[in-house]
């Protein structure tokens, strides 16, 4: 019950940042702009998902090895397919991850199944640490947008105080939960894993590089739909507007980052002195890019679908559920 009511709330959220966007701009421009979109382009953008879901995988199976699980390529692809795909279409943008991790676990020995959840988190972590570092240095070259975000951030001081007491709040939450001993210990086993499958120094650089171009494939489909879109901005003008974007989207409040997303748009485009409906345009398609780029994970989704009903009992156990709901 209460995952329904996260999924919701989540549902919630999305639909009320779009409406918000809706309302402040001409969504009528913005949809003629999507019905001119270049094909070339747009094949171009959803293309660019096979390179990164490949390097994805061979991330995954990096971590999994130092972790000590294994993991097979062929099955390294397919899950990770469907684990893209999830997250497009459920609320939060991780429950693909969750899946991912819960599939992989289920198949291991009964005392590995933590080693895939924790080889999952630290993946993703690997990835969410090369995208900060990315939008940290494409931010410093960049003086003027940076100027403007200190500005605005200077002029918000009347919520510096808020920010500090929710810091200091998580921080006294997160002091009470690591006295909870199983907390402790799985803390403790993550801690032991990151050493070993993130910050060892025979697999950090591979790490390192394995993300950035997982970060790089994503900067190309944004500069696949800036050119669908026809848009006349220079690579030196968008590449610093997209980082800050990719992050909206890490933030699990919404349906795979919509709403976060063209509204971190409608907030950073006018900071570059950029209209806000060009950002959100631009942020939609992409969007729509990496969704339409996630549908293999609709076939490995089917695909697993049907091997189930096809499998010897399978109509047993559905009859002998379904009776058990009549009773």
């Amino acid at each position: 019950m209460r995952r329904r009511h996260a999924a919701l709330l989540r549902l919630g959220i999305t639909l009320a940042l779009l409406a918000t966007l809706a309302w402040q701009l001409n969504t009528g421009e913005i949809l003629a702009r999507l019905g001119t979109l270049s094909p070339l382009w747009v094949a171009a953008g959803i293309a660019l998902s096979l390179p990164q879901v490949v390097i994805s995988a061979w991330r995954w199976r990096l971590t999994a090895r130092y972790v000590g699980i294994a993991l097979p390529w062929p099955r390294a692809l397919r899950e990770y397919y469907l684990a893209t795909f999830l997250n497009q279409i459920l609320p939060g943008g991780v429950m693909g991850d969750a899946t991912r991790a819960w599939r992989h676990g289920s198949r291991a020995d009964a005392g590995q199944r933590g080693a895939a959840i924790r080889a999952v988190i630290i993946e993703r972590a690997s990835g969410q640490i090369a995208l900060v570092l990315v939008a940290l240095i494409t931010l410093a070259a960049a003086a003027p947008l940076r100027d403007a975000i200190v500005t605005s951030l200077s002029a918000a001081q009347s919520g510096w105080p808020w920010a500090i007491a929710a810091a200091a709040l998580l921080g006294l939450v997160a002091v009470i939960g690591l006295r909870h001993p199983a907390l402790s210990r799985a803390l403790a086993s993550l801690g032991q894993d990151l050493r070993q499958a993130l910050l060892g120094s025979r697999v950090w650089p591979r790490q390192l590089l394995s993300s950035l171009l997982v970060v790089a494939t994503y900067v190309a489909v944004f500069l696949c739909a800036a050119r669908a879109l026809e848009l006349p901005r220079s690579l030196g003008v968008l590449l610093p507007l997209i980082p800050p974007l990719l992050l909206a989207m890490a933030i699990p409040l919404s349906v795979a980052g919509w709403g976060l997303r063209e509204g971190a748009a409608a907030l950073i485009w006018p900071l570059a002195g950029l209209p806000a409906q060009e950002g959100v345009t631009l942020s939609i398609t992409y969007g729509l890019l990496i969704l339409l780029g996630s549908l293999p994970g609709a076939l490995v989704l089917a695909r697993d679908h049907w091997a189930e009903r096809r499998r010897p009992g399978a109509a047993t156990r559905t009859a002998v559920a379904g009776n058990r709901e009549i009773g």
